[in-house]
């Protein structure tokens, strides 16, 4: 990527910028753990706000 892209990286969400890995992380946690075993199936959007 350029640094001009770079700098314009996640504008396009209604929170204005990207996801962070620390704000991400935890699903990723949940969905690897004992905890998720009764979870069969589901959407979980991590899209800073935008609508699917």
């Amino acid at each position: 990527q350029s640094q001009e892209n770079l700098k314009k990286f996640g504008e396009q969400v209604p929170l204005g910028r990207p996801g962070q890995p620390a704000e991400v992380a935890p699903l990723y946690v949940l969905l690897a753990s004992q905890e998720s075993s009764y979870i069969t199936g589901g959407l979980f959007p991590i899209t800073g706000g935008k609508l699917m």
